[in-house]
C-alpha cells in the first residue's frame, strides 16, 4: 500500500500501529476517530518515524510502514517509549480491571455465603504465627478480619469498608452485607457483558436501593409506646440473632439474658458497663447475668475478704520501688551496714507513697501494675484491700461503673475522684475466686458470666452474645422492627420488579439485575439448609403476590411458614445498613476501569 502523507485523507479513521520487540509481543492496534498523518518518536539511542495507516486495512499482512534506524539492534525499538511507572508497578485496565475487581468481591462473597443463615456452617480459622491459634466461628466479621487479601476490590468488603462499618454501626449483618454486595457485583457483570454501560447499571442500582427501602419503611412496626409489646419484640430479634451462632440451642435462655442487660442501659449504647467473663466448665445454660461488676483477680493474703460502703481508689502506679530501678545502676559499698541503709532508705520511700494513698481515706486499692509484698504488707496492715495487676480493659472499666477516674499521682488527695459502691465480696465460679463489685454508682452496670466446655465454645459464645448486645442496644434506640427468614428481601424484591416493569430505557435492566441479587438472600439461607430453593423461593414468591403476607422460610420444618407466627424478627436498622452499604460498595466497584499496584520500596528508597 502506498501512503501519500503530503495529502490529507478524507476519511476519519487510522490504525494506530505500535510494536514492542523487548517484550516479544505481537503488534497491536487501537483505532483512533481523530484526523492523524503522522506520529514522531524521538529518543537519544534512536530516532524512527511510525506512519499511521488507513482503517480500511483488512490484515496484520497488508500493513506497509516504513523505519528511519539510527541504532544498533532491532531491540531498541520497545525503548522508545518511556515507562511512566516503576519496573515492579503494575497496572491493569478497561475490562481486566473490572473483571479482577468482580472476581475478587465474588470470591469473598461466596467465602462466607456458607455461614449465612440458621444452618449455616462453621469456618476453622489458623494462625500462622507462634503457637498457630485455632479460631472456630461462624461470625462473618471474625472471618473476614482473619484474612490476608491481596485483591484491592475484595480489600473494599473487608478491611476498608463495609463488613467492617456494619460490625461497629449495628454489630450483625456483616455475612449479609458481603453476600448482597457480591450478588449486585454478579448480575453486574452479565449487564457489563451485555454492552450496558457502568454508569448506567449505577444510576438503576441507586433507583432500586431507594424504591427498596421506601417498600420496607411501609411495613416496619413500632411498639415503642407499648413497653410489653417492645420488650416481646426485643426478645425476638435477639433470638433470631442468636439462631445463626452456637447459642442457637439455649437461644430462649441468652435472649433473656441481652435482653435484661441492654435494657439495664436505658437507651445508651455504650456497652462498656456490661463485662463479659468467660470461666471454662458446666455447660453454657450454666451462663448467668450477676448484677454489679465481677473482676477477674484475687484477694491477696491477710487482707479484708469483705468491705461494706467501700471507697475505692484506681490507679495506675509504680508499687515495686523498693529495688534500685536505673538501668545499668552500680552501688559500691565498703560494708553491709550501707547496703542496710539503701534498703531502709527505699522502704521509708515506699511508706511514704503507701501514707500519701492512704490518705485519700479509703478502704479498697486497685492498681493496674504489680504490688510487692511489703506495700501490700502495709495496705493489710491499715485494714486496705488491695488488688494488683487488674487488666487495662478490667480498671477502665471499674473506674467507669464506680464512678471514679484513674489516678498515677497522690500529691493533691482533693484533685482524684474516688470510686463507690456499697459491698466488695470475694465469690467463686467453678473452681476460681473472684472480687464481685455490688452496688456500683452506675447502677446499669452488670456482668455477664459465661460457662462452657472449652476456650474456643466460650469465645464463640462471647462472640455471638456480643453482635446480640450491639443489635438490641440499636433497637432500643431505633424501635422499628420488621419480620426475618427472607421476608425483608421478598417484599423489596416486589417492590423493586414493579419499578423495573414502568422505568424506560436500559436502566430497567440494572433493577431487574437488582431484585436477582436480593433474592439470593433467601436462595442462600434455604441452600444452607439442604433445602430446594428453587422450590422455596418460587412458593415464596407466589405468596408475597397476596395482599399483606409475613410469608418467611422457616428452615426448621423446610417450608414456606408465617414470621409473624414464628416469631422471627429483625432489627430495621440492620436491614436499612445491609441494603444501602452493599448498594454503595458495589458501586464503588462498578466504577473501577483501572488498578494500578504501586512498586515495593526498595532498601535503598528508605535510606
Amino acid at each position: 500500500m502506498n501512503l501519500d502523507l503530503a495529502k490529507p485523507d478524507p476519511l476519519p479513521s487510522y490504525i494506530y500501529v505500535l510494536s514492542d520487540f523487548l517484550r516479544g509481543q505481537q503488534l497491536f492496534s487501537h483505532l483512533f476517530s481523530s484526523r492523524v498523518s503522522a506520529l514522531s518518536f524521538r529518543s537519544t539511542p534512536l530516532r524512527f518515524y511510525l506512519f499511521l495507516v488507513k482503517a480500511e486495512l483488512i490484515g496484520w499482512q497488508h500493513i506497509d510502514f516504513g523505519f528511519e534506524w539510527r541504532c544498533t539492534s532491532i531491540s531498541h525499538f520497545g525503548m522508545a517509549i518511556e515507562r511512566i511507572l516503576k519496573d515492579d508497578a503494575s497496572e491493569e485496565k478497561g475490562e481486566r480491571a473490572r473483571m479482577a475487581s468482580f472476581v475478587g468481591a465474588m470470591a469473598i462473597a461466596d467465602l462466607v455465603k456458607t455461614t449465612l443463615g440458621p444452618k449455616g456452617m462453621d469456618k476453622i480459622l489458623q494462625s500462622t504465627g507462634r503457637g498457630q491459634t485455632v479460631t472456630v466461628t461462624n461470625d462473618g466479621a471474625t472471618i473476614l478480619k482473619s484474612l490476608h487479601i491481596d485483591n484491592p476490590a475484595a480489600k473494599v468488603l473487608v478491611e476498608l469498608d463495609i463488613s467492617k462499618v456494619q460490625d461497629d454501626e449495628v454489630g450483625d449483618g456483616t455475612t449479609s452485607v458481603v453476600v448482597l454486595a457480591g450478588e449486585l457485583l454478579r448480575e453486574a457483570e452479565k449487564l457489563v457483558a451485555s454492552k450496558i454501560h457502568p454508569m448506567t447499571i449505577i444510576a438503576g442500582f441507586r433507583m432500586a436501593a431507594e424504591c427498596a427501602r421506601e417498600a420496607l419503611l411501609k411495613k416496619v412496626v413500632d411498639n415503642k409506646a407499648n413497653e410489653e409489646k417492645f420488650k416481646t419484640d426485643l426478645m425476638k430479634i435477639a433470638k433470631t440473632t442468636l439462631s445463626s451462632k452456637i447459642l442457637s440451642q439455649d437461644k430462649e435462655h441468652f435472649a433473656k439474658l441481652a435482653v435484661d442487660a441492654v435494657l439495664r442501659l436505658k437507651g445508651s449504647t455504650n456497652l462498656e458497663s456490661i463485662q463479659i467473663i468467660k470461666k471454662p466448665g458446666g455447660s453454657l445454660k450454666d451462663s448467668f447475668l450477676d448484677e454489679g461488676f465481677i473482676l477477674d483477680k484475687k484477694i491477696g493474703i491477710g487482707q479484708p475478704k469483705r468491705i461494706e460502703n467501700a471507697n475505692i481508689l484506681v490507679a495506675n502506679t509504680a508499687m515495686d520501688t523498693d529495688k534500685v530501678k536505673i538501668y545499668g545502676a552500680r552501688v559500691r559499698v565498703d560494708s553491709m551496714a550501707k547496703v542496710a541503709d539503701i534498703e531502709a532508705a527505699e522502704k521509708q520511700k515506699m511508706r511514704e507513697k503507701v501514707d500519701k494513698i492512704l490518705a485519700h481515706g479509703i478502704n479498697c486499692f486497685v492498681n493496674r501494675q504489680l504490688i510487692y509484698n511489703f506495700p501490700e504488707e502495709l495496705f493489710a496492715n491499715a485494714g486496705v484491700l488491695a488488688i494488683e495487676h487488674a487488666d487495662f480493659d478490667g480498671i477502665e472499666r471499674l473506674a467507669l461503673v464506680t464512678g471514679g477516674e484513674i489516678a498515677s499521682t497522690f500529691d493533691n488527695p482533693e484533685s482524684v475522684k474516688l470510686g463507690h459502691c456499697k459491698l466488695i465480696e470475694e465469690i467463686m465460679i467453678g473452681e476460681d475466686k473472684l472480687i464481685k463489685f455490688s452496688g456500683v454508682e452506675m447502677g446499669q452496670a452488670c456482668t455477664v458470666v459465661l460457662r462452657g466446655a472449652s476456650h474456643h465454645v466460650l469465645d464463640e459464645a462471647e462472640r455471638s452474645l456480643h453482635d446480640a448486645l450491639c443489635v438490641l442496644s440499636q433497637t432500643v434506640n431505633d424501635s422499628r422492627v420488621l419480620f426475618g427468614g427472607g421476608w425483608p428481601e421478598m417484599v423489596m424484591a416486589k417492590a423493586v420488579d414493579e419499578l423495573a416493569r414502568t422505568t424506560p430505557g436500559k436502566r430497567s435492566h440494572a433493577i431487574e439485575a437488582f431484585s436477582r441479587a436480593l433474592v439470593a438472600i433467601p436462595t442462600t439461607i434455604a441452600d444452607n439448609a439442604g433445602l430446594d430453593s428453587a422450590e422455596l423461593v418460587a412458593r415464596l414468591r407466589a405468596e408475597h403476590n397476596k395482599e399483606d403476607s409475613n410469608a418467611g422460610i422457616d428452615v426448621i420444618s423446610g417450608s414456606v411458614g408465617d414470621m409473624s407466627e414464628l416469631g422471627i424478627s429483625e432489627a430495621f436498622k440492620v436491614k436499612q445498613a445491609v441494603l444501602l452499604s452493599a448498594t454503595e460498595a458495589a458501586e464503588m466497584i462498578l466504577r473501577v476501569d483501572e488498578i494500578i499496584t504501586c512498586a515495593p520500596r526498595r532498601r535503598e528508597d528508605r535510606m
